[in-house]
């Protein structure tokens, strides 16, 4: 393997930087000279230790269809085409020199690669057809937090550009300051992101029909796969989402007391029941993640935007509770009904009131996406309204494990907001509490048209 050759033949000067094992000895000049990470009698001081699985923690960053295509739990794969980018994110504790490997194979030919760090790239040739731990460079952190090696194929003699298994890194670097997605059982989650979520404050010995908030989700932040969620509670979600393209959602579901992730395995003394929906509204069970009752309206909903969501829970008197979503556009005037659910086995107002904002397009996990929530209120049983203003910042197991470490919370002004994904740097310390601006102005909605 050859590093930064500058060689003269004739009146071409060419500068390569190419790593193959069958090139050794064959030029005359005398350059910096480096061996793979598997040739321990050449090159015992090159180690690299810390490997990177491409499968967890890469993306194809100019084409999310090409994502599913190139990327699997293995690796990159089938990269064919030169005009992918793709790149693999990783977290330092440090700023420091990394000597970075790959594991690497090119299936047939010779293959010329542009990699480098956050940017910063230079060509590299390969031509191994077998799996080799292959050193490639030098590089430096120059701070903590997230970077990333980026790739994209130059030219290839055969068909494909090349097999990517791991990104290998050693030097002065360990494990222990290095964080990304290492085993493949957590891959699913680690490439959607950590979720972010706000717990809100309510005050003891009230009893809450209604949950007000506002959410605006800024320009450029509503990424494919989000969620924005502003209305949860003890059973059940209400909020927006980005489901593609050209598809916009408000979801509204319930869970049903039956645990279990496959709706037909709930009896029907469990089954969350639809009692009422709105006008183009779907309705439906849904699973995977638990069961229960869904409903969601396609509607185009825009960044920069506000839209109000209003929640009411009543229990009967049955061992039952009715939940009833509705929603609006702050600059419209009518109210949208969702849906009502009666959910079984249980009689209760509306508790554990909170807000979050996930990722479920594991494509879409190095895409930065964010929320605003604003005005908080409960009604209760006693006819008055209460602003919540303060709030917990928490998020999931892949932000508490250190798998993923961008996620963001706080306050703006007299708004929470919310944030995660998208790789960068500067997390919230979990379990934080947020105190926002009083607004003292309660919405000063007709609550009696809400019958459902």
């Amino acid at each position: 393997m050859i590093k930064s050759s500058n060689c003269h033949i004739g009146n071409l000067k060419f500068r390569r930087l190419i790593i193959s094992l069958l090139i050794l000895g064959s030029i005359a000049c005398k350059p910096d000279t480096i061996y793979d990470s598997g040739d321990r009698s050449k090159s015992p001081e090159i180690s690299l230790s810390v490997r990177i699985p491409a499968g967890g923690n890469s993306w194809v960053v100019n084409d999310l269809e090409r994502n599913q295509f190139l990327i699997t739990n293995s690796g990159i794969h089938n990269w064919t085409n030169t005009k992918d980018v793709i790149r693999i994110y990783f977290y330092s504790e440090v700023a420091t020199k990394v000597r970075m490997g790959l594991n690497i194979k090119v299936p047939s030919g010779t293959s010329v690669i542009r990699l480098g760090l956050d940017g910063s790239m230079n060509d590299y040739e390969f031509n191994n057809e077998s799996y080799r731990d292959m050193y490639v460079d030098e590089f430096y952190l120059d701070k903590p937090g997230y970077h990333y090696f980026e790739f994209q194929g130059v030219s290839k003699t055969g068909t494909y550009i090349a097999d990517i298994n791991e990104v290998l890194l050693g030097g002065s670097i360990s494990d222990e300051d290095i964080h990304f997605v290492a085993k493949e059982e957590n891959f699913y989650f680690g490439r959607r992101g950590p979720s972010v979520h706000l717990t809100y404050e309510q005050p003891e010995g009230k009893d809450v029909i209604f949950f007000y908030n506002e959410l605006t989700v800024p320009e450029g932040k509503d990424k494919i796969g989000s969620y924005f969620m502003a209305n949860g509670f003890a059973e059940g979600y209400f909020g927006m989402q980005v489901n593609s393209s050209q598809e916009r959602r408000i979801l509204f579901s319930v869970w049903s007391p039956y645990q279990t992730d496959d709706p037909d395995n709930v009896p029907d003394d469990a089954r969350v029941q639809l009692l009422s929906k709105g006008e183009n509204v779907i309705t439906g069970r849904f699973g995977n993640e638990g069961s229960g009752g869904q409903s969601y309206l396609v509607y185009g909903w825009k960044p920069n935007l506000t839209y109000q969501f209003l929640l009411k829970g009543t229990p009967n008197n049955d061992n039952s509770t009715t939940y009833s979503a509705y929603f609006k556009n702050i600059q419209e005037e009518d109210w949208k009904f969702i849906a009502a659910f009666r959910r079984p086995q249980i009689n209760s107002y509306l508790t554990r009131l909170h807000s979050f904002l996930e990722n479920f397009n594991p494509d879409t996990g190095n895409l930065t996406r964010e929320v605003l929530l604003g005005n908080q209120w409960i009604f209760d049983t006693n006819g008055n309204w209460t602003e919540l203003s303060k709030a917990k910042f928490t998020t999931d197991d892949t932000g508490r494990s250190n798998i993923r470490l961008d996620f963001k919370g706080g306050v703006e002004g007299k708004r929470f907001f919310l944030k995660n994904t998208g790789f960068f740097t500067g997390y919230t310390e979990i379990e934080k509490d947020f105190s926002r601006g009083l607004n003292n102005k309660n919405p000063g909605i007709d609550l009696s048209k809400f019958e459902n």
